[in-house]
């Protein structure tokens, strides 16, 4: 079979094209969490760089996952939003590449990041009077570049890999967005490779972080242990606490993801998916806002100022 030419490619995202009412309630609905994640991970970002209070390496790289956020939301989100409106529900073969490789590499660069920040944590509260030195601010920048990227990497090789295959059939894709796997699985030729890469990326990005996730709040919890004031070991696990929720509601959503039983309703499917994609980044700068001192000290200074700006 000849191959078409990339440029006459187009896709049909199928969304919840038979639900046209549910479209328009979900048009809404992810509108004002889109909004939500813009402001929330935009003002964290301003606030990290300029309190000097925050210019400590658990805040850089929060402000790392609030950028990440903010592109892998804005990657699908705009164009999702104009397709629940619309019946034509199609994307280019370019458009659709774009937008699959970079949410994928947003995805794998947060995986990474997750566990860099769990490492931040394990030096802070394993090696407080080292903690300046180990986790200094070159270490920073190379930890934050290593994440970025391995997600590039890990994006760019399974991009290259789907590019290369001839579609030639009806190119419906049965979700809101050009995700990956449904992308392979339209082509007209073996897929054999690209599910196994596919697979290893997962086992690479997804478990081997969690892992390492896992082993440094093993020795965070055992340093925390051994602290006899009670004061203390509050004060040891408030430091963690928000980041070790951002990775319970990351890594809990896409475990439920994988291992649930493969049900025959797609749509359940694809809201699920479409809550791991919109909501997750949504909670992020709630949840390092919540009860978090150095943050909300610092969005009352930006507020005070604010005022006094305006009544100059």
């Amino acid at each position: 079979m000849e191959r078409t030419n990339w440029t006459e490619i187009e896709f049909i995202l199928q969304g919840l094209s038979e639900y046209p009412r549910a479209e328009k309630l979900l048009f809404v609905v992810c509108l004002v969490m889109y909004l939500v994640i813009l402001l929330g991970n935009s003002t964290l970002i301003i606030l990290t760089l300029l309190d000097a209070c925050l210019h400590t390496p658990m805040y850089f790289f929060l402000g790392n996952l609030s950028f990440l956020d903010i592109w892998y939301t804005s990657s699908f989100i705009p164009s999702m939003l104009i397709h629940f409106l619309s019946e034509k529900k199609t994307i280019s073969f370019t458009r659709c590449v774009v937008q699959m490789s970079v949410s994928y590499t947003m995805g794998s660069t947060e995986c990474v990041l997750l566990a860099v920040m769990a490492y931040d944590r394990y030096a802070a509260i394993c090696n407080p009077l080292r903690y300046p030195i180990i986790v200094n601010k070159a270490l920073c920048v190379q930890m934050a570049a290593l994440s970025w990227g391995l997600g590039f990497l890990n994006s760019l090789t399974e991009t290259v890999l789907a590019v290369r295959l001839p579609f030639c059939g009806k190119n419906v894709i049965n979700h809101f967005v050009c995700e990956i796997l449904a992308f392979v699985k339209l082509a007209c030729t073996d897929i054999s490779l690209n599910e196994i890469t596919i697979m290893l990326g997962n086992v690479i990005f997804l478990f081997s972080p969690l892992l390492l996730i896992c082993i440094s709040y093993v020795f965070i919890l055992s340093t925390v242990l051994r602290i006899n004031s009670a004061e203390g070991r509050k004060k040891a696990f408030s430091t963690c606490s928000a980041h070790l929720t951002v990775v319970t509601v990351f890594y809990g959503t896409i475990l439920f993801m994988y291992m649930k039983p493969k049900s025959k309703d797609s749509t359940f499917n694809k809201l699920i998916a479409l809550f791991y994609g919109v909501v997750t980044p949504m909670l992020n700068p709630v949840i390092y806002s919540l009860r978090n001192a150095e943050v909300n000290g610092a969005m009352r200074k930006l507020i005070r100022g604010h005022w006094f700006w305006r009544k100059r």
